[in-house]
């Protein structure tokens, strides 16, 4: 399935951008794509060998047969312009041509005082074996070449998909929550590790294919060319240029449908990697219900359609080789009959076909060329649409730097939705959080509680209204200013499959063990982290699979200590524990606290008594306000909330 932000491109828009981010490599690119035009060379000093080899070959030897006058004898056997001066003779042949090299390397060799023509006005033998030592030299290159050739572009393929990797690693840290809340975090992955892998196929194999290719097929058709003209041929070049264009026929019938299936293929394996991703995600609930045989199931379902969309794709892909092939035999058997109409001889159509044989190789693989460009121009039109999407923050012009926090937090007229359409989860928010002051918000599930300490962290922004930290609006301050004044304490504790050390101190580079230990400790984690042989280098598992609730909001608490922020918000920090792991956790809170301004989301009341003020939402409105005992003498929603807790305990 699409998502919400894709969009098409022209093959021209997706290679022109690659090209652009391949340009940083463009001394190595270039050096594969000249490589690779070189082989095609290779293929020259071939052709040019057969003709005076298998003359040669064919040339009398001496005595036996009928014998004819030297004089007759030598004009039957060279092609030059004596021959065709003299007086025929009867039963003897018109003289063979030589390639025109021939003639201009033998004016080279008389300067030299070599001969390299016998008194036949043939190729001597020796020069001929001389030729022939040229084809391993030129066999030698070629390989050389190829190596250079596919080296190279490997080399280029593997950068560049690295770096399409980490710019599209970089554009998803950007986004805001509001991203991550639309998207399938296993489609997300789908697309940010799987199609770069696409792309290096493409640069890697194909591009290096496309630079030989062609070059072959050019210098097999420019051979057949000069052949034709030089030796009366020319129903060839009308072959050529009708033959090789008629071959090329299916690749443009199919390529529109093999780039459709390979999208579709792509798309269909993201939901396949979802699938997978969501079922590991959630396995204790899997195991809990016995669900497995369902979600086995559900898996193959998905598989299944991803293997069919494939399979279409492979089947329209699979019938260029087939269809080229009987274009290309049917071309050979023309050829055939032409030569044998006009009386050609060995020496006239062996070098032909061999030209013919060269080309049919690279034909061919330019069907699997088109298949893996247009599936290239798949995969690049998804990833270049998820880097044209942007829903990141905005940033301000000239940021306004904050090293500390010194006098309130502001909330002034705040309204927030998470859908432009839907309904307002915060409306109309005015509330004051001065330095050193603690402000509680509690309420029932979906008041908004969470959003607005989401909107002060400025993970949101505020759709109407502002949100003032020493009266500067948080959109004008500088976003690495404000994340070091502020620190934040989940109900949902996420570690890192990592060392328990290197968890507390995430996001406090240079923090020293010293510094981890005293944070562990103020956090009371400092007991359980040792009753472990391990110690600080236990490794937690996938998001702290190994320890407890309690234990992981313990090791988060230490983060935050280690931290050391001004600013800190609690959001439901110890709903999710038992009594006695709570109030382990909530002494390690009240030392956090300590000469701080915290704003706490609380769901038991109990644990925000205290607060200098308390603010109760409902609906997204901010209904009451003040201390816990002026609210409870209201005798109005927050004491309702309390009498319930009250009553459930």
């Amino acid at each position: 399935m699409q998502e919400w932000f894709d969009k098409e491109f022209t093959a021209k828009q997706v290679y022109g951008r690659l090209f652009k981010q391949a340009r940083k490599y463009s001394g190595v690119l270039a050096l594969g794509i000249f490589s690779g035009m070189l082989v095609g060379g290779t293929w020259v000093p071939v052709f040019q060998v057969l003709q005076p080899a298998i003359m040669q070959m064919q040339s009398p030897s001496g005595g036996g047969g009928e014998q004819k006058s030297e004089v007759s004898g030598q004009k039957s056997e060279v092609g030059n312009q004596e021959a065709e001066g003299g007086s025929q003779e009867s039963g003897v042949k018109k003289p063979e041509k030589l390639p025109g090299w021939f003639k201009d390397a033998e004016k080279v060799a008389k300067k030299l005082g070599i001969s390299i023509a016998d008194e036949k006005g043939g190729v001597r033998t020796s020069f001929l074996l001389l030729m022939l030592f040229v084809l391993p030299l030129a066999l030698a290159f070629r390989l050389g070449t190829l190596y250079l050739n596919g080296y190279a572009l490997q080399w280029v393929g593997l950068r560049v998909v690295r770096d399409l990797r980490n710019q599209m690693f970089d554009h998803l840290q950007n986004q805001s929550l509001k991203f991550f809340g639309q998207m399938d975090v296993g489609r997300i992955m789908s697309r940010c590790n799987g199609d770069p892998g696409t792309v290096q196929g493409v640069v890697a194999h194909t591009v290096a294919e496309l630079c030989r290719a062609p070059f072959e097929i050019i210098a097999s058709v420019g051979f057949v060319i000069y052949f034709a003209i030089a030796n009366d041929m020319v129903e060839m070049i009308l072959m050529a240029f009708v033959g090789y264009p008629l071959a090329l026929l299916p690749l443009f019938m199919v390529g529109r449908r093999i780039r459709n299936y390979a999208r579709r293929g792509m798309e269909q394996g993201a939901v396949l990697g979802s699938s997978m991703l969501e079922n590991l995600t959630g396995i204790r609930v899997v195991k809990a219900y016995h669900a497995e045989e369902d979600e086995k199931r559900k898996f193959k379902n998905v598989n299944q359609q991803c293997v069919k969309i494939s399979l279409r794709g492979v089947r329209v892909g699979l019938l260029v080789s087939p269809v080229m092939e009987m274009v290309t035999i049917l071309l050979t058997l023309i050829f055939l009959i032409i030569c044998f109409w006009k009386g050609k001889t060995l020496a006239d159509i062996l070098p032909l076909l061999t030209a013919f044989v060269v080309a049919y190789k690279p034909l061919k693989s330019l069907g699997k060329i088109q298949a893996s460009i247009e599936s290239g121009r798949a995969a690049l039109t998804r990833i270049y649409s998820f880097l044209d999407m942007d829903t990141s923050l905005p940033l301000a012009v000239n940021p306004v730097p904050k090293k500390s926090f010194d006098q309130a937090l502001v909330f002034e007229h705040v309204d927030f939705s998470y859908n432009q359409n839907e309904r307002r989860v915060v409306h109309d928010a005015n509330l004051v959080l001065e330095r050193g002051k603690t402000i509680a918000v509690v309420g029932s599930t979906g008041s908004g509680k969470t959003t607005l300490a989401n909107l002060l962290a400025r993970f949101y922004d505020p759709i109407n209204g502002r949100v003032l930290l020493d009266g500067v609006d948080l959109r004008d301050l500088e976003m690495g200013d404000l994340r070091n004044l502020i620190g934040v304490v989940t109900q949902e504790t996420i570690l890192f499959n990592t060392t328990i050390a290197e968890n507390i101190a995430y996001g406090t580079p240079g923090a020293t063990q010293a510094q981890i230990e005293s944070a562990a400790q103020m956090a009371n984690a400092h007991p359980f982290i040792m009753q472990h042989p391990d110690g600080y280098n236990r490794i937690v598992g996938d998001k702290g699979f190994v320890l407890s609730g309690g234990e992981r909001q313990r090791v988060a608490i230490a983060r935050a200590i280690l931290k050391n922020p001004p600013i800190l918000i609690l959001d439901e920090a110890t709903s999710a524990l038992d009594t006695v792991t709570e109030q382990q956790v909530q002494e390690a809170i009240n030392r956090l606290m300590k000469n701080r301004t915290v704003f706490v989301i609380a769901h038991r009341l109990s644990t925000v008594q205290h607060a200098d003020t308390i603010l109760v939402m409902d609906q997204g409105v901010i209904v009451e306000r003040g201390s816990h005992a002026e609210l409870y003498a209201k005798n109005g929603v927050y004491r309702k909330l309390c009498d319930v807790q009250h009553a459930v305990r």
